[in-house]
């Protein structure tokens, strides 16, 4: 299936610590380029992530960002280290056996020593689990809008390339019919100048005029260049470089066309396979 380069992707989660967003956008780019902005509890994720999209995209710009928000009562709340405290107590107990006239402590003053109040931790491993889950899901999504576009791209493209064809196909018809009139012309002309040529002088200018304005190969390679984007659209997958090759050599025949012109029509038509060429090479771009 033929795949556009720009789409755009938000997928939600909730779970039992809380919830996440994920969002991911992609546009056309040469290669492959994943970026990511992500909370700092997620900064071992990039790895991951990064074969994720590996593993299912070739080209692109693709921006990644995550935003988790933890449930009310699971967002790391205090608690004390009763090891801690129980270690305090032995020492107060060895102070106040030396000194008899010690004051109790402050329990305030307690939890201020390091150690004693804690932030309860979050599950980390479920938590880099559930996100990773929840980006494949987003991937996905990423993927098919991508795929929605390439169809409509590859139609684009296909209509553009049967007008490519349409007019190949004139200049064919028309290549007889054009080197009679310039026989008649050139005829006419030497009558007006009342100029005796040699016997076969006209034969041999117009047997010149021919080999110069031949275009036979050139339509022959558009044949087949035509053929083989067909070829490749049909086939699917990442073939954004291949069509943008084929898009090249499509540009040199009617190039090649247009300078071995001897007539406004086959001028004309040169100009607009490269109007179609065109339209379908800033298309090309955008697919994978």
């Amino acid at each position: 299936m033929t795949r556009s380069m720009t789409a755009f992707a938000r997928h939600e989660a909730q779970f039992e610590w809380g919830s996440l967003s994920w969002e991911v956008r992609s546009v056309n780019h040469r290669y492959l380029e994943p970026n990511f902005r992500l909370p700092e509890v997620m900064r071992e994720l990039e790895f991951p992530l990064r074969e994720k999209i590996r593993k299912r995209l070739t080209r692109g710009k693709v921006e990644c960002g995550l935003r988790y928000q933890l449930a009310e009562g699971n967002s790391g709340a205090l608690v004390v280290n009763t090891d801690m405290c129980n270690q305090l107590q032995k020492a107060l107990k060895q102070v106040q056996n030396s000194f008899y006239d010690t004051a109790l402590p402050d329990p305030l003053a307690v939890l201020q020593w390091p150690g004693v109040l804690q932030q309860q931790e979050l599950d980390m491993k479920q938590l880099h689990s559930d996100a990773l889950s929840a980006f494949d899901q987003a991937l996905s999504q990423l993927i098919e809008g991508r795929e929605r576009e390439g169809s409509e791209l590859r139609e684009f493209v296909e209509q553009r390339l049967q007008g490519v064809a349409e007019e190949a196909d004139q200049v064919r018809e028309l290549m007889p019919e054009i080197l009679d009139r310039q026989r008649q012309r050139m005829q006419q002309r030497i009558e007006e100048a009342r100029v005796d040529l040699e016997p076969g002088r006209l034969e041999q200018e117009m047997v010149l005029i021919t080999q110069r304005s031949d275009v036979e190969e050139e339509l022959d390679r558009l044949q087949v260049h035509i053929a083989e984007v067909a070829r490749v659209l049909k086939g699917g997958g990442s073939i954004g470089r291949r069509l943008d090759f084929l898009m090249q050599e499509l540009n040199r025949e009617a190039n090649t066309l247009g300078s071995k012109s001897i007539n406004a029509g086959t001028t004309q038509v040169a100009v607009n396979l490269k109007v179609l060429i065109e339209q379908m090479r800033e298309q090309i771009q955008n697919i994978e």
